[in-house]
């Protein structure tokens, strides 16, 4: 094993350990606010990951097509909502999300990671933290963005 994929998979190791108890949610239960909305198909299709999940692949449930369609250009209008220093969410936590203090209710919206040129789509959920508190960021869409996984990038995160 390479010294890189020793460091990640230590650092999903430690996200998994820092989210404390992992629920999943039982069916007929009522939805919470990190269940998916259905506005995307990559947000409502991408399955969980296996149980025994090691690596970045493995954690990353979503297909080739949906992290393209999720790379893709909006084709709506846009507000830009402001900077944030981005770190990885629940890597257990499928499809293409970010939770953010820039928003208060869900919506859709787009990362922008200026240091790779890189932009993705994602459903944009609220943190609950006070402004500046930084963001969390699906692995899905870390890994399309170009973005280290065990950094803190800059990202510019836009409604849409």
């Amino acid at each position: 094993m390479r010294l890189g994929e020793s460091i990640t998979i230590a650092f999903l190791g430690l996200a998994l350990a820092s989210c404390g108890e992992i629920s999943r949610r039982m069916p007929g239960a009522p939805a919470g606010p990190n269940d998916s909305t259905g506005t995307t198909e990559a947000a409502s299709t991408a399955p969980v990951p296996v149980a025994d999940a090691a690596t970045p692949e493995q954690f990353d449930t979503t297909t080739a097509e949906q992290r393209a369609a999720a790379a893709a250009a909006p084709v709506i209008s846009e507000m830009r909502l402001g900077t944030t220093i981005a770190s990885l969410g629940d890597p257990t936590d499928p499809g293409f999300w970010a939770e953010t203090a820039l928003v208060d209710k869900v919506v859709m919206g787009r990362l922008e990671y200026p240091t790779e040129g890189t932009s993705v789509q994602v459903e944009l959920r609220p943190s609950g933290g006070a402004p500046g508190s930084g963001t969390r960021v699906s692995l899905p869409a870390m890994r399309v963005l170009k973005a280290p996984l065990t950094a803190l990038p800059e990202l510019t995160v836009f409604s849409g």
